[in-house]
């Protein structure tokens, strides 16, 4: 199939994408308000201790003097210390806890849309996108904003509250002691601003560097028998080894960098506890109303400060990633879908004399760009139970007749009718469900031997699943098997790539479809299974109309059709020895492929 040109240039934050996340948690509000309570609880709890703290300190402070410290009163505020600090660990777990259970369902529900999002999507999406690109979206891009909005919204919230609420418990407290703590934020945002400039060049080196680690450990894994095969293993390491050190390299810079930022606030919080110590005593020595237990009171807040503030950082740059991810999140569920056709009834399956296989193609007009034209023009009429086959080099419009006929693509121009009726009239589900195929391409999926040849078909019994897999000559091997059809299969390693090709094919007559479409259904098998894979197709096709797409001539010499196609035209048409007496372009093909076999 045709791809359009995919473009891999990096694209900034789309600036709806912010807008558009906060709008997908519309449906989780309440949950977040209920941990926004809690959060805000826990805040207060926080900021109101240090008062008893300081009421403590005073209390000792005041008894050590004389020697008379009043132990019931102490305990009477430990107490109530410990409950409030208990409120504070108990908010804090329930505001993360809701958060938690919040951010999954919000993931949960965002790969269900997600998936059933691809099922909408016309084929040409995937013809024209990545398929690891995509998956990405579905795994890692939706894993990095349920993993961001869970750490970030909690911080933020409670940051903001954080600040909020000690700027104003210290400046109850004490404006000037206030002002002492507040005087330490510019030297923050400075270092900050500073830091930040320092490391992100070396964070986005870090991941540019990762990703090819990634993909030459991806090529490695994946050309591992190629590179044996020409001896390119030094070389192979040799690419790795110097992509490894530049990865290295950057990761350290950027280590080291990142690493300048929590040191630095935590002498700026040292600094500030100085500085409140210091103007505390000064107060204290010119009787300005300040006591130990305030200055106590003041480290407190000092730290509950200065934390608020590198969380505010921190949860803005998560807040970032997350919006980064469900810009690539949302580009793909707001891509284009598939008409609906669920409620259009079926017209040819609910006949009482079922599908006769009469296909017409009518002035078909097709290119995959408006401004590239494939098939310009194509006609023909297949009469019910003729074997037609489709040949031509390759670019020539073979797979792309086929992809018309199942709806994969809309034409531009002309119809297609099958035993009168068009098939834009029809349901892409009613055409599937008319049409069996067989491709070039086996399709395995991780389960047994039976799951897959039986597929979507239900109550199949045993006698129609070993019937099929007879036909497709592969019972036998089956029966070899410990478990029978009950056998196991995951990945390349359980099955060859001939017998996954068997596989397909016995799904193909469990189906059991009117119409059949065969798209080099024996290409990966060797010349002795061919033939009885060409007997067992012939016994499929019997009767039933048939389009085989063939690059091995031989193997259509029996078609009642055959269709030469060359830049989307049909050129010659007619059965193999009418083709051949023609010495024409089919003629040449064939005797081209018969030199090639005797060589």
């Amino acid at each position: 199939m045709m791809r359009r040109p995919m473009h891999a240039e990096k694209k900034k934050v789309s600036k709806d994408a912010y807008k558009k996340l906060f709008n997908s948690l519309k449906p989780y509000i309440i949950p977040i308000l209920i941990s926004m309570i809690f959060v805000i609880t826990s805040v207060v709890v926080s900021i109101i201790a240090p008062q008893f703290l300081k009421d403590l300190t005073n209390e000792i402070q005041a008894g050590s003097t004389d020697g008379n410290i009043d132990i019931d009163k102490v305990w009477d505020i430990a107490i109530i210390m410990i409950i409030l600090y208990s409120i504070y660990a108990v908010t804090a777990f329930l505001s993360g806890y809701i958060m938690t259970i919040v951010t999954q369902k919000y993931g949960y529900n965002l790969r269900k849309e997600i998936s059933n999002k691809i099922n909408r999507m016309p084929l040409s999406y995937f013809d024209s996108h990545q398929y690891g690109d995509t998956l990405s979206r579905v795994t890692n891009d939706v894993d990095t904003i349920t993993q961001s909005l869970q750490q970030s919204i909690t911080m933020l919230l409670q940051a903001i509250a954080m600040l909020v609420g000690v700027l104003i418990a210290m400046f109850i407290s004490n404006w000037i002691m206030a002002l002492t703590v507040l005087s330490t934020v510019p030297l923050a945002i400075l270092q900050t601003i500073f830091i930040t400039k320092l490391a992100v060049p070396h964070f986005k080196e870090r991941q540019k560097n990762t990703g090819k680690v990634n993909a030459i450990v991806e090529e490695n894994f994946t050309g591992a028998i190629i590179i044996k095969l020409f001896n390119s293993e030094k070389r192979r390491e040799e690419k790795f080894n110097e992509a490894n050190e530049e990865l290295h390299t950057s990761m350290i810079k950027a280590q080291i960098f990142g690493g300048m930022m929590m040191p630095i606030m935590t002498f700026i919080s040292y600094f500030a506890y100085v500085a409140v110590c210091v103007v505390g005593g000064l107060l204290m020595a010119y009787d300005m109303g300040i006591t130990f237990g305030m200055i106590s009171a003041f480290l407190v807040y000092v730290n509950l400060f200065q934390s608020p503030l590198s969380q505010l950082a921190q949860s803005m740059n998560t807040v970032q990633m997350a919006a980064a991810a469900s810009d690539r999140v949302f580009e793909l569920l707001d891509e284009e879908e598939e008409l609906n056709e669920d409620n259009k009834p079926y017209l040819l399956l609910n006949k009482e004399n079922g599908v006769k296989g009469k296909v017409e193609f009518k002035n078909v007009k097709f290119g995959y760009t408006p401004e590239k034209i494939i098939i310009p023009d194509f006609s023909v009429t297949v009469e019910p139970g003729m074997k037609v086959a489709i040949v031509g080099p390759t670019g020539a419009g073979k797979t792309t007749i086929v992809n018309l006929l199942m709806r994969f693509y809309e034409m531009q121009d002309g119809d297609i009718l099958i035993d009168g009726i068009s098939i834009k009239d029809m349901s892409r589900r009613e055409i599937r469900d008319i049409f069996g195929m067989v491709l070039q391409d086996s399709w395995i999926f991780d389960g047994t031997i039976r799951d897959n040849v039986i597929y979507s078909k239900e109550n199949v019994s045993d006698e129609t699943l070993n019937k099929a897999l007879k036909d497709a000559s592969l019972y036998h091997f089956v029966d070899t098997l410990e478990k029978k059809a009950d056998t196991v299969v995951s990945g390349e390693s359980s099955l060859s790539q001939g017998q996954r090709q068997l596989v397909t094919i016995a799904r193909a007559f469990v189906e059991n479809a009117p119409l059949m479409i065969l798209d080099e259904a024996t290409s990966n098998v060797d010349t002795r299974t061919e033939i009885q894979i060409q007997n067992a197709m012939d016994n499929l096709t019997n009767g039933r109309t048939s389009f085989v797409i063939a690059h091995r001539l031989s193997t259509i010499k029996n078609a009642d059709l055959i269709l030469v196609l060359k830049d989307g035209n049909i050129i010659e048409h007619g059965n193999h020895e009418e083709l051949m007496a023609l010495n024409g372009f089919y003629n040449s093909l064939y005797n081209s492929q018969f030199v090639e076999e005797m060589e």
